[in-house]
């Protein structure tokens, strides 16, 4: 336990027993001297902070200051009462002090000193408390979008972007704890005067009864107790008074990178012609009628010359900055060019003409970037990968309606877009026309129309789907990652996935990486899968997997077929989600003739197929797929297990994206229809 922890422990314990023991005057003026020095030391601390957060713990040091004030009160009382009005010299001396020779002036400037406490600064430091805290949370949503679009449009990384979280989460808390440690303050005002009163009133009873000691006559009562009364209250409030201030100033300070004090000079005295203003305006007044007209000439006179004397350091304070500026641009020149910078290729990025900028621009209602934080939240819920940060530029060589995404720097993708339009597409079963420009869906390819904004209900009511444009390209955004999943999955993106389940299944990853795989053999599984469109989100079955196989075969490409086996389930509800498929089959002598030409080397296994045989195998491919098209049916082909990757291999060249299944990946009760077989 550190000495810090300790002390806290002692003062509280001090505190309760303050409430309970005696006090004898001298240690009375320790304990007083102290809590005057503490509310001072808060107040200069709120002054010199940056930020709230920098003093966040000031909610427990007000409440613990407050317990402290009020356990002061109730001995200071316990002495006033029993020791004849004798409670210290700290009391007798401020007490004299404001008093006086006359008691109802001081009595008087004691009560207007309580209700300045009271009713100005703690009614309103209570106010702001109350009304930041509710500002504070209605803003959260708002911060943590921000930094959300900070992150996707790769402004900070992910520590930074943790670290802002956090602070935004620590800022709702001491508002929040603010507001309710403002209420202390406020009871520690009623309190004050309320134990003032009782202070004044029982000495009154105490001396005229002569309690414990001999009576005394009404004049000599009044001066004694209430004497001993201001006193304990200037010594109560004037800490009070500190206190408030401190958390007045706290609650309305503004989050800079200097004090308050720095802060306060360069925004009120930084303006050299205010102060020329002010101090002729000041000159004038004093030649008023019965105004003291050379104070105020001396006052205006002393204004002006402030005024010329920050004029002058402004000047110089300028012309340095000029001179550093040109010695720095001088430096940058001499020094030689550092192109590391330039080797650093984005894994993804979107580039937009210059009349697309306003979808990205948060300030002009573009919700682009926030739409690239769910397409990111998405992709790890359907695929299970960490789709890197999403770069967004502006490119002036681009028409102005165009974008461009690109994929480790090469252009993968484009389209263009009309603004203030709307995408429609048409059903098969819809045969009405609209009006619009005909166009191509940049996601799917498929036909389609722009319509204005005001022709969407028109195009709805006739069964046609609109898409805004946002929707339009974060849609096409999305397919392309899922397109480009297996390029986007580095060795690091698989670092980071493996040791997340590290945290909840430390044995199997222990077991598996790296004894029997590296990092670089499980990316390539990985890969492999995602080329395929297979989530690899359950990576603990995957590794499991993995470890079963390990023993038998290294070869990445056979131990992703083990793993699409023992993930049948998953595939089918991915593929086959009805529970019945129509699918293109393989006649047996394709199969056969397939399976004979497999070659095995040691780097892979390959079809050792003719180059005619390869042309006929595609011809009856594409005309079969073809067939399945043209009667709406997603095509699906279904084969062997011992030929499934080579068939894949062979389609892609003509339909990359056409799904190659085996019969081991799909589930017993699955109703399979061979509509078509492609055959030599």
């Amino acid at each position: 336990m550190k000495i810090t922890d300790i002390v806290v422990a002692v003062f509280i314990l001090v505190i309760v027993l303050l409430i309970i023991i005696p006090l004898t005057p001298g240690v009375m003026d320790a304990f007083l001297v102290t809590n005057i020095s503490l509310s001072l030391l808060i107040l200069l601390t709120t002054l010199y902070i940056k930020k709230t957060l920098d003093f966040s713990t000031y909610p427990t040091v007000l409440l613990i200051i407050t317990l402290f004030r009020l356990a002061l009160n109730i001995s200071s009382t316990r002495l006033i009462l029993s020791n004849g009005g004798d409670a210290g010299n700290v009391i007798k001396a401020f007490g004299s002090f404001v008093v006086g020779s006359n008691l109802i002036v001081g009595l008087v400037v004691f009560l207007i000193i309580v209700v300045v406490q009271f009713i100005v600064i703690t009614k309103g430091a209570e106010r702001v408390a109350e009304v930041a805290a509710r500002f504070t949370l209605d803003a959260m949503p708002g911060k943590q979008m921000a930094i959300d679009a900070d992150l996707s449009s790769g402004l900070i990384n992910e520590s930074e972007a943790r670290e802002r979280r956090q602070d935004i989460q620590r800022e709702a808390d001491f508002y929040g704890a603010m507001d309710g440690a403002s209420k202390f303050v406020k009871g520690d005002a009623i309190v004050g005067i309320v134990i003032t009163l009782i202070n004044i009133i029982g000495g009154i009873v105490i001396g005229l009864l002569g309690v414990g000691g001999s009576a005394m006559d009404f004049s000599e009562v009044i001066t004694v107790y209430t004497l001993a009364t201001v006193g304990d209250g200037l010594c109560s409030q004037i800490p009070a008074l500190l206190i408030s201030t401190a958390t007045g100033i706290i609650v309305t300070r503004a989050a800079t990178k200097d004090s308050f004090g720095q802060d306060l000079s360069r925004q009120l005295f930084s303006k050299p012609y205010v102060f020329y203003i002010l101090g002729g305006m000041v000159a004038l007044i004093g030649f008023i009628p019965g105004l003291p007209t050379v104070l105020f000439i001396v006052v205006g006179i002393v204004l002006i010359v402030v005024g010329y004397v920050k004029s002058g350091r402004q000047k110089k304070t300028e012309e340095a900055q000029i001179k550093d500026r040109a010695e720095t641009s001088a430096a940058e020149k001499r020094k030689p060019e550092s192109v590391t910078s330039l080797l650093h290729v984005d894994l993804i990025e979107m580039e937009f003409g210059y009349g697309l900028i306003s979808l990205v621009d948060a300030s002009q209602g573009g919700d682009l970037l926030d739409r690239v934080v769910m397409i990111r939240r998405q992709c790890a819920l359907d695929l299970g990968i960490i789709v890197p940060i999403v770069r967004l530029r502006d490119n002036i060589q681009l028409g102005r309606k165009e974008y461009v995404i690109k994929i480790k720097g090469i252009d993968v993708a484009r389209g263009e877009v009309m603004l203030d339009h709307f995408l429609a597409l048409k059903p098969d079963e819809v045969d009405e026309p609209i009006d619009g420009i005909e166009t191509v869906e940049p996601a799917f390819g498929l036909p389609a129309l722009w319509i204005a904004e005001g022709d969407r209900e028109k195009a709805e009511l006739k069964g046609y789907t609109t898409i805004d444009v946002p929707s339009v390209i974060s849609t096409h955004l999305m397919e392309v990652i899922k397109r480009h999943a297996d390029e986007l999955l580095g060795r690091q993106q698989v670092q980071t996935i493996i040791d997340n389940l590290k945290k909840q299944q430390p044995a199997l990853v222990e077991e598996v990486v790296p004894k029997m795989f590296t990092i670089g053999e499980i990316q390539k599984v990985l890969s492999n899968l995602l080329r395929e469109n297979i989530s690899i989100r359950d990576i603990g079955t995957i590794l499991e997997i993995l470890g079963d196989y390990g023993a038998i075969t290294r070869d990445t490409d056979t131990l992703t077929e083990y793993v699409r086996q023992k993930m049948k389930r998953a595939i089918t509800k991915r593929f086959v989600p009805g529970g019945r498929a129509r699918v293109i089959t393989l006649s047996p002598d394709l199969e056969k003739a397939i399976s004979e030409s497999i070659r095995k080397t040691d780097n892979d296994t390959h079809a050792a197929l003719e180059p005619g045989q390869i042309q006929k195998i595609l011809a009856s491919l594409k005309k079969t797929v073809n067939q399945a098209l043209s009667l709406g049916v997603v095509p699906m082909v279904l084969t062997s297990p011992l030929i499934r990757r080579h068939i894949k291999t062979l389609s892609s060249s003509v339909y990359p994206e056409l799904v190659v299944l085996s019969y081991n990946e799909l589930e017993q009760d699955i109703e399979i229809y061979s509509d078509w077989v492609v055959s030599l």
